[in-house]
């Protein structure tokens, strides 16, 4: 059984249940977290009011620290840029 990534690495996907773009989102991303040894985690933005309201017509959204990455189709390019950006970032100096 694979151990869970920590929480700071975690990529969050906001969705709906019946949203095709989620589901198209869910499998690219899906394969890419698990290579990095990321925890891709999926929130109902119809069960949160206060996330509908942000990005209920975005969906499906990705966000990595908090940040968008992509929203309606995955963005291989964004996504890669964003990991990179963050793993500069932690570099030492």
């Amino acid at each position: 059984m694979a151990t869970a990534a920590p929480a700071s690495a975690e990529l969050v996907l906001i969705g709906r249940s019946y949203c095709h773009l989620c589901d198209d989102m869910r499998r690219a991303v899906q394969p890419l977290a698990a290579a990095r040894g990321l925890q891709l985690r999926e929130v109902d933005v119809d069960a949160h009011p206060e996330l509908e309201s942000r990005w209920g017509e975005w969906v499906p959204v990705l966000l990595w620290h908090g940040r968008e990455v992509c929203h309606y189709r995955f963005d291989p390019q964004a996504f890669h840029d964003a990991l990179a950006a963050d793993a500069g970032s932690a570099a030492p100096a």
